[in-house]
């Protein structure tokens, strides 16, 4: 907080400053993701969601609404798993091959042509998540970067990139990419359990 705001004002600034992010996310972006999950639901394609810290908590949250929040029947069920969930593996490559490797072995043992990776990075530049991408691309995948900030280097990696518009100059530039991202992710989980292809 700065010199002469209370905590009163500061939680206004903080929320207002979300308000304006949410008014300019990229709809035409997030409704390309929306058919490209459904699309993969309907031809049962696999999912696979993954990201580092936060954003690791983000895949597991997203392919957690995703896997069981679209239960209908008459519908087809979501294949999706988020790589960063099983630690034992993910700590087992870190360890013999080097973090970079932690998510593009799995999708090369796990991926075939047709299905989805979808990485969330608030920077888009996370070198294990880019390896990941190159992985996905190479074995027919189509490719979804969930980002801040200005897209990194994830946004040329992708067929579909959403970059929640972030300040980088400003003090809370982290927080408000990943308060963007959880409205990303929750925007499509909701369209998708609506039914609203």
């Amino acid at each position: 907080m700065g010199k002469g705001t209370n905590k009163v004002e500061y939680v206004q600034q903080y929320l207002d400053e979300i308000g304006r992010m949410v008014q300019n996310l990229p709809q035409a972006e997030i409704a390309r993701v929306i058919d490209i999950l459904t699309q993969a639901r309907t031809e049962g394609r696999r999912i696979f969601v993954f990201g580092n810290g936060g954003s690791a908590a983000m895949a597991s949250h997203f392919a957690t609404d995703l896997g069981k929040g679209t239960v209908q029947e008459g519908q087809p069920r979501f294949k999706v798993m988020s790589l960063n969930d099983n630690v034992p593996l993910l700590t087992a490559y870190a360890n013999d091959f080097g973090y970079e490797t932690v998510f593009a072995e799995p999708l090369a043992s796990l991926a075939e042509p047709g299905d989805v990776a979808m990485a969330i990075s608030s920077s888009g530049n996370s070198p294990n998540v880019l390896r990941a991408m190159d992985v996905a691309r190479e074995h027919g995948l189509t490719t979804i970067g969930i980002t801040g900030f200005e897209g990194g280097r994830l946004k040329d990696k992708v067929d579909v990139c959403v970059i929640v518009p972030t300040d980088s100059q400003h003090p809370d530039a982290m927080q408000h990419a990943e308060d963007g991202q959880w409205v990303v992710l929750h925007t499509i989980f909701v369209t998708i359990r609506q039914g609203m292809e």
